[in-house]
């Protein structure tokens, strides 16, 4: 069964799950990729100015041969040119008279939040858009943007998974508050980026009891907060295995806004399933310092040369992450 549609703040319906072009699909044609995913199932389509995707989008859809109302596309202002100029462009790579989303890819993307936003409005209203969002938006950054905005924005997209869940439990509380939907990207991150971590175990435990992969119960579990999803994959089956997710039933009632009803209604977990995911999550991930201790208990004499390598690799991940940081700042 494919993933249903939920209703925006504006009245418009926003396709809960989305094939994304950024991560590690930036910066390559990704025509085939994109091909395959609307070949399997997925109407959604996400991409950004900056992962320089948007003409391969474009090349996808056309080979798709699918109507325009057949699929969603969003894509993202990343500070380069005013934003009008930017979705021009935009629509010119993509090969569309409008876009369905149309993002703000991070806060510092607009300097002047009042006036930049007001520019989204107004792009809105002319139908270059038929929504307008934001992406990487604090509780703080939200409440600056709403203090002035005539529009609310329809959809935050932010990096969601077990292991920040607790520092973002109030901004979700927040955007459900102000009926911002909230679309998550990099949730598998909590067991590809950082395996051997508190939540395989209970991650794992679950997809026993229920028949379905880790990746399965990750995205079920973001389903259960009422969050949306974007994730991506180059193989036709890892596509396939996060579709199914919708055909695991929910076993247990909750009671949840009912702007994030039909977001829950798929989630097979139960509510200590979940439980336990979110307090493996607050734990936080393992650290290659933490290996590195554990190394040093072990006898071999080669532990002291592991735990050294091991901390040079660490020190060596935060250099280079501050460096891309300072390139990139917010935008993901």
């Amino acid at each position: 069964m494919p993933f249903g549609t939920v209703t925006l703040n504006d009245g418009n319906e926003f396709p809960i799950i989305a094939f994304g072009t950024g991560s590690t699909m930036k910066f390559r044609d990704v025509t085939d990729y994109v091909g395959q995913a609307i070949e399997n199932g997925f109407s959604h389509i996400d991409t950004a100015q900056y992962y320089q995707t948007e003409t391969y989008v474009g090349l996808a859809i056309k080979e798709s041969g699918l109507p325009r109302s057949n699929l969603y596309v969003s894509t993202k202002y990343s500070a380069i040119g005013t934003p009008r100029q930017a979705i021009q462009q935009s629509l010119n790579k993509i090969g569309l008279s409008y876009v369905d989303m149309y993002m703000v890819h991070a806060p510092r993307t607009l300097p002047d939040l009042e006036s930049g936003w007001q520019e989204f409005e107004k792009m809105k209203k002319d139908g270059l858009t038929r929504s307008i969002g934001v992406s990487n938006f604090s509780i703080e950054d939200l409440q600056k943007l709403l203090k002035t905005a005539v529009t609310k924005p329809t959809i935050n997209q932010i990096q969601f998974h077990p292991y920040n869940y607790a520092s973002h439990k109030a901004l979700l509380e927040y955007c459900a508050k102000q009926n911002i939907i909230v679309e998550a990207f990099g949730s598998l991150n909590s067991i590809t980026q950082n395996p051997g971590g508190p939540v395989d175990a209970v991650v794992n435990a679950a997809a026993r009891r229920i028949g379905a992969t880790p990746n399965q119960v990750i995205f079920s579990w973001v389903r259960s907060k009422g969050v949306a999803i974007v994730t991506t994959s180059r193989t036709k089956e890892r596509l396939q295995e996060y579709l199914a997710v919708e055909d695991l039933r929910m076993c247990r009632t909750m009671k949840h806004d009912i702007v994030l009803a039909y977001l829950n209604r798929a989630a097979p977990l139960t509510s200590e399933e979940i439980a336990a995911i979110d307090e493996a999550g607050a734990k936080g991930p393992p650290s290659r310092l933490l290996l590195a201790r554990l190394a040093m208990q072990h006898k071999s004499p080669k532990a002291p040369f592991l735990c050294m390598g091991l901390a040079v690799a660490f020190m060596f991940g935060l250099i280079r992450f501050s460096m891309l940081w300072r390139c990139t700042g917010d935008i993901r």
